[in-house]
């Protein structure tokens, strides 16, 4: 019986877990569809995939607010997790229709994206900063009329040669040598990601700031 007992318990706690309000937004910037799924300028998507298998294989089922979303509590926050469906240039539409409906502060939207100017794998976690060029962060800076938002950037790499377009550079997909320093990215900025929604954001930019790409 004692085994029935405890499944009840976890029950409750899931259903008291849902009753809890939001307190925290994870967007992950990306572009919506097959096409764009395995892309650099995906990157943010593939490390929400991560998060929300490692977290109890989380659900972003429901499209509200120009996003694919889904709850759950992560570091004891009640949080929700989104992928934008506006494209990457108007990112900000979603997370901005999410943060008044919720009154959800900058200072707790965590948005995840990807970053040229870092190595394949490396992670850079910032409490706030300007949008440094990507597109998608631009356009959340204009629709919150704020850049006091944290954001954790995981690293794509820059073109090889000067004379290559940028936009086919970040559109393409991963090359096979970068899949490991990559997963291994994904796992580290979920750990992040946790400490960040715990209240323990310097031990987050730690953690994450150190990762170097590398895999065992």
């Amino acid at each position: 019986m004692g085994n029935i007992f405890d499944l009840f318990k976890q029950i409750a706690k899931k259903e008291s877990d849902k009753s809890q309000p939001i307190t925290w937004i994870v967007a992950s910037l990306g572009n919506p569809g097959e096409k764009y799924a395995r892309t650099r300028h995906n990157a943010g998507f593939l490390a929400m995939d991560y998060l929300c298998q490692k977290y109890g294989n989380i659900k972003l089922d429901k499209l509200k607010f120009h996003a694919l979303v889904g709850e759950a509590t992560i570091g004891g926050a009640r949080v929700l997790l989104m992928k934008p469906q506006t494209m990457m240039n108007l990112s900000g539409t979603a997370i901005k229709e999410a943060s008044d409906f919720y009154k959800i502060s900058p200072d707790h939207i965590l948005v995840i994206s990807d970053e040229i100017a870092l190595a394949p794998g490396r992670l850079r976690l910032r409490k706030k900063g300007s949008a440094g060029g990507h597109n998608g962060l631009k356009d959340i800076i204009a629709k919150l009329g704020s850049e006091e938002f944290p954001r954790l950037r995981i690293g794509v790499g820059s073109p090889t040669h000067p004379d290559y377009d940028l936009v086919d550079w970040v559109l393409g997909e991963f090359p096979k040598e970068d899949h490991e320093a990559l997963f291994s990215a994904f796992g580290c900025a979920a750990e992040g990601v946790e400490l960040v929604l715990s209240g323990k954001f310097d031990e987050a930019v730690a953690l994450c700031n150190s990762h170097t790409g590398e895999t065992a």
